[in-house]
């Protein structure tokens, strides 16, 4: 019931807020946008060069070599640092291909919800600010993103 109402109490707080500052809100607003307006620009070539690079290396047949029983969960662990789009069609392909309530279907969900795009995050965040030098972001992000990996393991081998 609540949840219906917190963006409008939310837009007449900030209403208030402004009247009692005497702040003219819309031009602040103006502003704000404009400068979200700047950023989206400046992201631009961050986002074309992640989605050129994630399709350069799916297209190269590259995931492909890889055998075992997992052949159809490691492409999902390599790219999902890189894309989530990408990770999602290969989950959608794990479920076409084992179900979605097999251990290879619990597995690659798992891994969906326990890791994150880390390379695309920090690519598109630290240009959005103009970072240059991620230092220890990037190792702890793919370090993250191996534990919820191992962790996802673990998990669905004990529940499955």
């Amino acid at each position: 019931m609540l949840n219906n109402y917190i963006i409008p109490i939310i837009v007449i707080v900030i209403i208030l807020h402004g009247f009692f500052k005497k702040t003219d809100i819309y031009e602040t607003f103006l502003e704000g946008s404009l400068d979200g307006l700047k950023t989206v620009v400046s992201i631009i070539p961050v986002v074309v060069a992640m989605i050129f690079a994630v399709n350069i290396f799916v297209e190269s047949g590259i995931l492909n070599l890889i055998g075992g029983s997992f052949k159809d969960i490691i492409p999902m662990i390599v790219l999902r640092p890189i894309s989530g789009n990408a990770t999602l069609a290969y989950l959608s392909k794990i479920f076409h291909k084992y179900g979605v309530d097999s251990y290879y279907g619990y597995l690659a969900s798992v891994i969906q919800g326990a890791t994150d795009t880390t390379i695309y995050v920090l690519a598109l965040y630290f240009s959005s600010v103009g970072i240059k030098k991620t230092r220890y972001a990037l190792i702890g992000g793919l370090f993250a993103d191996i534990c919820g990996i191992i962790a996802a393991f673990i998990v669905v081998k004990m529940f499955f």
